[in-house]
This record gives structure tokens, sequence and C-alpha cells, in this order.
């Protein structure tokens, strides 16, 4: 055992849910049977000993990381540990790491960090040699279909389809199965490249993926939104009459603090949903290229030596194919690399829309 872990695998290896279940188990008499309150509680994010963290805003700040190690020292009050989760420490920024760092450089006794990201080296080198890692995979196809359909229910043929289009990614995968809107929505991405006939056509695009993932966004965080200044009004008494005006200038201090926060959150997660259009994108070239490369032989053309490779967008088999033949292996290695350098925009902040426009003038160039 160790006071430590970091939990590494790429997306839709199931970090945070593998985080949960490993402090489930560890608050749990039983090693994680899944039925006590303390499974229960720690798996719904209900169980006071256990901290589950998620960025809120684009990173997790070094007041925020300062409050978890304040955590961190207390003694459990019901529990067997106190557990911190961080589901995106990649995301914490270099001066929160150095306040992260102390507490993990002294743990106390019953304290128990779990922190996940994508790869070691998302993390800073001092706190990857504090932390005992822990390497997940992706998931195959068959395992992906097998949950849906037993977990969810989704039909075999749905299950079978959407976990090869995702490539072991479930959550991904549960979303496409589960809502018809992002089916469309994916369907509009895939078709995307032959739709970039010029410059017009590649502006109208960009500002219409930017328009479909804020609207997406905005109906997914409205309710979280709305709960959360109906309880800032309750803890205010606002309804119940005026107030002194020293409360009324607290509150207003309040709201304008949750008002930014769920900014920063909407801009977040409008970036979460740029980058599964990154993905689809990514995943469409990544076709052409394998037909190029004669890893699939083409359509009337004699088998390759390398062995036959299943594209990921089957159900674009057609354009893809036709997309192979009409352009070079260059040509696509640098439409991928665009893809690449739009996310590294979104990164460093770049206006999503400047982003986006940006790519698809480059995927709709001829050079």
């Amino acid at each position: 055992m160790s006071h430590a872990w970091l939990i590494v695998g790429p997306p839709g290896s199931g970090r945070s849910n593998a985080a949960r279940a490993f402090a489930a188990a560890l608050q749990c008499a039983e090693g994680g049977c899944g039925e006590c309150n303390s499974c229960r509680t720690t798996l719904s994010g209900a169980n006071p000993d256990v901290t589950l963290v998620r960025a809120q805003g684009l990173s997790i700040g070094v007041d925020e990381v300062r409050g978890l190690a304040r955590k961190s020292a207390m003694t459990p009050t019901g529990g067997r540990w106190q557990i911190i989760v961080i589901e995106e420490a990649d995301r914490v920024t270099d001066q929160a790491s150095n306040a992260l760092l102390k507490s993990l450089e002294e743990p106390p006794p019953r304290t128990v960090w779990l922190l996940c990201a994508p790869t070691p080296d998302d993390v800073s080198v001092t706190i990857r040699s504090r932390t005992r890692e822990l390497h997940l995979v992706t998931p195959n196809d068959d395992d992906v279909a097998r949950l849906l359909i037993n977990r969810d229910g989704v039909d075999q043929q749905t299950a079978k389809q959407v976990a090869h289009i995702t490539q072991g990614h479930v959550g991904w995968a549960r979303g496409l199965a589960r809502s018809e809107s992002a089916r469309a929505t994916r369907q509009h991405i895939i078709t995307l490249p032959s739709r970039l006939t010029g410059v017009g056509a590649c502006l109208q695009e960009a500002a219409k993926l930017v328009s479909i993932a804020e609207s997406q966004v905005k109906e997914n965080v409205a309710e979280l939104d709305a709960t959360e200044r109906a309880n800032l009004d309750a803890s205010y008494g606002i309804g119940g009459g005026s107030r002194p005006a020293e409360i009324a200038t607290t509150y207003a201090r309040d709201k304008k603090r949750l008002e930014e926060e769920q900014k920063s959150r909407a801009k977040r997660l409008v970036r979460s949903e740029l980058d599964k259009v990154f993905t689809d994108l990514t995943t469409w070239y990544r076709d052409v290229l394998t037909l190029q490369l004669g890893a699939t032989p083409l359509p009337g053309t004699a088998p390759g030596v390398l062995p036959a490779v299943q594209i990921v967008n089957v159900d674009a088999a057609d354009a893809i194919t036709a997309a192979a033949q009409a352009t070079t292996t260059a040509q696509t290695i640098r439409y991928l690399d665009a893809i690449l350098t739009a996310r590294a925009q979104l990164d460093h902040n770049v206006s999503p829309l400047m982003a986006m426009e940006s790519l698809l003038l480059s995927l709709g160039s001829k050079r």
C-alpha cells in the first residue's frame, strides 16, 4: 500500500472510475463489496472521507490544492482512510503542484492521494517520483460492446458499431449509443472534409461546429447552474425580504464569483466538446492514411504486402476511399498535423472559433 497513487491511461480507459472503485475498496471492510454504505457513498460522491476533485475551469489552482492539503491532514470521520481523488491531475498548475508536493512528502498516516492523468509525463517529475504508478489500457471493442449491452440495455448491433467507432472509449461509446443527437453530430463531422470547398465554406463550418459545442454545453450545465444559483440565494435568504447592506455586498461578491466559475466551467466544457471533433477528424484522416499506405487494399487494386486493417469509420468507407485516391500521403499527414496544432492552440487559450477556422482552412487546402 502507498500513500499516493498516479493512475494513468488513455482517454476512455476509465481512470476516474478506477480511482473511485479503488477508494471504495479502501473504505470497505470487505475490500470492495459494492453493497455496503461505504462503497455506495464513495461511488456516489457522498462519502465525507472521500473528496472528489474535478477541474471546474481550465486548471486546478494553488488555493484549491491548499484546501485539499488541509483536508488531507484531517482524521477520517467515519471511514478507514481520508482519500483525496484528483480526477484531472494534469490540470494542476505549477504553483499548485508545489503545494501538493508538500502534502505528498509528509503524508498523514491515514491519508491516500489518488491522482489521475493521461500519461505520467502530464504531471511534474517531483510529483511522479512520490507516487506509485498504475497503468490502465483501453478496453477492446468486444468488452465495450458487452458492457453497453449488459449495463445500459443497448441492442447488440448498435453496441458493436459504437464500440468500434469510439475505439474503446467507454464514455464516448455510451453517449453515442444513447443519444440520437450525438450520432447526428458525429455524422456531420465525418462528412465535413467533403464540404470544405472554399474559404467561405470553411469559415461557415467552423462557426457551426463551435455553435453546436456551445449549445450542447449550455444544455448540459443549465440544471447545474440553476441549482448552484438557487443554493447561493438560499444561503443568503434571498427572496425573504430586505437584507443589511453588508450582507448585500457579500452576496453580490459571491454571486459574481459563482458566475465567473460557471463561465470558466462552460469554457472548459466547450473545449472538451471540440476535442471530440478533433478526435473524429483524426480517425477519419487516419483511415485515409491507412488506405494510402496499403494496409487495407483499395478497390480495384491487388492486395498489398501489409495485412488488411479495418478502418474506424466503416459507415464512411466510400468517402474515405475517394479521399485516399484523390490525395497523397504527404497531404494527409499535413492534415493530421493541423489537427494536432488546433488541439495545442486550444490548450494555450486560443479562441475556439479562431482555432477551428484555422484548422478547417488547413483541411480545405489542396496543397
